[in-house]
């Protein structure tokens, strides 16, 4: 998103976060109201230039906004859809993606108000460790070839007997929904608005073997000393990394593991 989407989503963010928190576990509700509004935008461009154009007014935008979704959904979506279709935006589409992005919001607070968005971060890396795993799932998962209805299916089979309803919602909608980039990293990128919202940076930690107590201890004090940020660590389990581990935090990797010190000696070598 460029500036003024950016600055829009800001906005309608601070003002659904207030929203939120009056809603408590219904917010689950309200993220899937959200979400059949991005399916709408998605599926009609015209929609989307209607409630982006900068040469209509704010009042003739909202008024459209009420024309469609008046008792389709809840009062509180319908302001917040009002209030977004009043801003400048920079690109239609950044509506719909804005829409969507807080509807993960929605179903994360819904978790939050009932004590329960650490399990709800701490069940979506256990989900993309599942996928990291398993080769033949990643790519059923990702076919558009197979219908929708099939592929959730397919996840619920893995996941529905030991995750929270907020992550069931969230991993079927990121099945579902087309995307940049692969489904592993929209979990990361949800499991990390899920800390952010706990004031905290998440370090997705690759090792050899399973890490102590203590070791986690250690490695999330090192961490949050070099972030300013409380960490939460996620540890996963690769039997090919040798020795030593790969931290990654955001956008930033960085690898340590015996592995890459010996292809780095390699490319020195052969240089």
């Amino acid at each position: 998103m460029r500036a003024s989407s950016q600055a829009a989503l800001r906005a309608a963010s601070e003002r659904w976060e207030v929203a939120l928190r009056e809603a408590g576990e219904r917010g689950r509700e309200l993220g899937s109201q959200l979400f059949e509004v991005t399916d709408t935008l998605a599926s009609s461009g015209s929609l989307r230039r209607a409630l982006t154009d900068p040469a209509r007014t704010g009042d003739a935008k909202a008024r459209l906004v009420a024309s469609l979704f008046d008792g389709k959904v809840a009062p509180e979506v319908v302001d917040l859809l009002a209030g977004m279709s009043r801003s400048r935006w920079s690109a239609d589409e950044d509506l719909g993606a804005a829409v969507e992005e807080l509807g993960t919001a929605s179903v994360l607070a819904s978790a939050q108000s009932r004590g329960a968005l650490l399990e709800v971060e701490e069940e979506l890396f256990r989900t993309e460790r599942l996928l990291a795993s398993d080769r033949e799932l990643r790519a059923a998962l990702a076919n558009r070839d197979i219908a929708a209805e099939r592929r959730v299916a397919l996840i619920d089979s893995l996941i529905a007997d030991r995750a929270s309803a907020e992550t069931r919602l969230i991993v079927r909608r990121l099945v579902t929904t087309p995307r940049a980039g692969s489904l592993a990293s929209a979990l990361r990128r949800v499991g990390e608005l899920a800390a952010a919202r706990r004031d905290r940076v998440v370090a997705n930690v690759t090792a050899a073997s399973p890490l102590t107590q203590a070791q986690e201890a250690r490695l999330a004090e090192i961490l949050q000393r070099a972030y300013g940020s409380a960490v939460q660590v996620n540890v996963g389990i690769d039997p090919q990394v040798l020795g030593g581990m790969r931290i990654q935090v955001g956008s930033e990797v960085i690898d340590g593991t015996t592995l890459t010190r010996l292809q780095d000696a390699r490319r020195r070598f052969a240089g």
